[in-house]
């Protein structure tokens, strides 16, 4: 993959982002049906197959990929709604579905033979035997990667492979592995990895208690924090603990991931793609993040120096961390 343009990967979760994202700059865009079979199923975002289909003959019209993610695990009893999204994806004419679950990748592979397949970091392969095996047996050409590896560990993985790998680069940080986690559905008895919700809005509150504000998800209290600091958004995985002798963040605080100053890193590491996370943002955010990405793709392929931007302002709490890439925790 040495020697290749970087791809910018972008969100959209409404066919208004997935225009702005070809308009800005994006090589490819990333989206879902408004089912269940993605990951980030939540109201008023996502597309019908009438516009999935207008979506992906605007992008392909302007050079741009449509990347389709059906990327939830298939309930008992209901693979033919699963089954019908990569019918549907295929036949509007993706350049990838990104999928998950071996069933799903298996009915893809034998009735869509030659299609490209992407496997969605939902299936969290982290070690080069785990994608050989997708790639061996189903034929997958590119890998998201999940988000707790290093870059020493995705080049040492990039040397064993022979499949394309795509790594998140800014937005939402998960500190799980994901595709394993049963928190959020704990919680709310909604799942992000079958229904494609994660920590839902619906089960989520917030108090006013002495000095206090709380926030709680599923009556569960996640922050607590004075009144005049913003809370967090209340995620389970990076909420605040306490022990008898500890209170704070297990792994990282509640921030973003912004690791736009390791690109070159991540190029020498075989890296093909960068990911933005952010289907449940705004067109200004796809804009903004978008040519952001862009001006820095163009910098480090000139050898550049990675522009400063100011993309914090667009971060949760606006803050960011390097994440895992940077690992200081297991």
């Amino acid at each position: 993959m040495a020697g290749e343009r970087l791809e910018i990967v972008c969100p959209a979760g409404t066919p208004a982002a997935l225009r702005t994202a070809v308009d800005a700059g994006a090589d490819s865009v990333y989206c879902g049906f408004n089912d269940e079979t993605n990951a980030r199923n939540f109201p008023g975002l996502n597309f019908s197959r009438a516009e999935m289909a207008e979506g992906i003959a605007y992008a392909t019209a302007r050079g741009v990929k449509v990347l389709v993610a059906i990327n939830t695990f298939p309930r008992a009893g209901s693979e033919a709604l699963w089954h019908a999204a990569v019918d549907d994806a295929l036949g509007c004419g993706a350049h990838a579905v990104i999928l998950a679950d071996t069933g799903l990748l298996a009915y893809a592979a034998e009735h869509h033979p030659g299609r490209r397949l992407h496997l969605s970091v939902q299936a969290a392969a982290s070690n080069a035997d785990a994608i050989n095996f997708y790639a061996e047996t189903f034929g997958i050409r590119r890998v998201v990667l999940p988000r707790v590896l290093t870059v020493e560990e995705i080049a040492a993985i990039n040397r064993e492979i022979e499949v394309e790998t795509e790594v998140f680069i800014f937005g939402g940080l998960c500190v799980m592995a994901e595709g394993r986690c049963s928190l959020s559905s704990y919680a709310t008895g909604r799942s992000p990895n079958m229904h494609g919700v994660c920590s839902p809005a619906s089960h989520v509150a917030y108090s006013e208690e002495c000095d206090d504000l709380v926030a709680r998800l599923g009556g569960f209290t996640i922050h607590r924090v004075p009144k005049a600091v913003a809370a967090p958004y209340p995620t389970l995985c990076k909420g605040c603990f306490q022990t008898e002798h500890y209170r704070g963040h297990i792994f990282e605080d509640p921030v973003s991931l912004d690791a736009a100053t390791l690109m070159p890193q991540l190029v020498r590491a075989g890296v093909r793609a960068l990911k933005i996370e952010g289907r449940q943002r705004s067109r200004a955010y796809v804009e903004a993040v978008v040519r952001a990405f862009r001006k820095a793709s163009r910098a480090e392929a000139a050898g550049l120096p990675i522009p400063a931007s100011e993309l914090w302002r667009l971060t949760e709490g606006q803050q960011t961390t390097a994440g895992a890439y940077r690992k200081a925790w297991r």
